[in-house]
């Protein structure tokens, strides 16, 4: 239950993607950008198998 989430980076503006895990009703964790390798804080929330909430923000100041 893998699903692909597209976005743009908080911090470089450029589109990225990132395979997001289904089977956990809700995620948090930090991902570097694969363009500009700063820290992405990730949060997502899934119900009956489908992704009801996604965020992707900056966590530096």
């Amino acid at each position: 239950m893998i699903e692909e989430q597209v976005f743009f980076c908080p911090y470089c503006g450029e589109l990225i993607s990132m395979l997001l895990d289904k089977s956990v009703v809700h995620q948090q964790y930090i991902e570097d950008c694969e363009v500009c390798c700063r820290p992405i804080e990730i949060r997502y929330m899934v119900e009956h198998e489908e992704i009801t909430s996604f965020e992707a923000r900056s966590i530096e100041q």
